[in-house]
């Protein structure tokens, strides 16, 4: 997360009145315009706030300050701050809007059916859902069993087409290969198999494998017809 300032107008009115910083410095530090730095400066505005002093807060030191004085194209910088905050990471399931929890049952049963693989900590991640509700689905227990319709979480709007194949992915990672998968495995040719196949060296195998016997009887009969047509030309 990146690091904000504080109270940005009190700090502003605190700069305006123990500096000599530019308007402009001023602002591009507390994220203002600097016609409101001369509003303040002038009394028009945040007459009410009491000033913020950055240095007593920790987020800017008087080094920083003194080099924009002498310099007033020198932009401040926040002073990194002496505790990092971990940020926190959300827990639990997906929140679901309220337009869409009706919906939730279905996609649940879609998900049983169509992937049986997944395991519920991973349903409930994707639609926002408790195991018990997963569980109450997967043995027909739930109070509205028979009007459950399955229906695809993706085209719901309960979860996008790309954390779907995630958890799908993540499911099947360890898994055994499937005997459907092994015997397709066994019917396709390996890659060094057609790799190696020659148009050329089939067709010169072809060639050694002509049957002589047959080229022979060919020819002869070729020799028998020759005289026939001799004689019809003599007459």
């Amino acid at each position: 997360m990146a690091q904000q300032l504080l109270m940005p107008k009190a700090t502003a009115v605190w700069l305006v009145d123990n500096t000599s910083l530019s308007f402009e410095q001023i602002a591009d530090f507390c994220t203002m315009h600097p016609l409101e730095v001369k509003a303040i400066a002038d009394g028009e505005s945040a007459q009410g706030i009491k000033g913020l002093d950055p240095i007593m807060t920790g987020q800017l030191n008087r080094d920083e300050i003194e080099r924009g004085e002498k310099d007033i194209k020198h932009k401040l910088k926040l002073a990194p701050p002496k505790v990092r905050v971990p940020e926190s990471k959300r827990k639990g399931p997906r929140y679901t809007p309220v337009s869409k929890r009706q919906d939730r049952p279905n996609a649940i049963l879609w998900l049983v059916r169509n992937h049986p693989e997944l395991k519920d900590a991973q349903i409930s991640r994707l639609v926002g859902t408790t195991k018990n509700t997963i569980e109450q689905i997967r043995e027909r227990t739930h109070w509205n069993s028979a009007n459950l319709t399955p229906m695809d979480p993706v085209t719901l709007g309960l979860c996008s087409q790309i954390d779907l194949d995630l958890e799908v992915e993540k499911a099947t990672r360890d898994m055994p290969p499937r005997a459907e998968d092994l015997a397709e495995e066994e019917r396709l040719l390996s890659a060094a198999q057609t790799q190696n196949w020659s148009p050329l060296e089939r067709s010169s195998n072809e060639d050694d494998e002509i049957d002589e016997a047959a080229v022979f009887a060919k020819l002869s009969s070729m020799r028998r017809e020759e005289p026939e047509e001799d004689e019809d030309d003599r007459r």
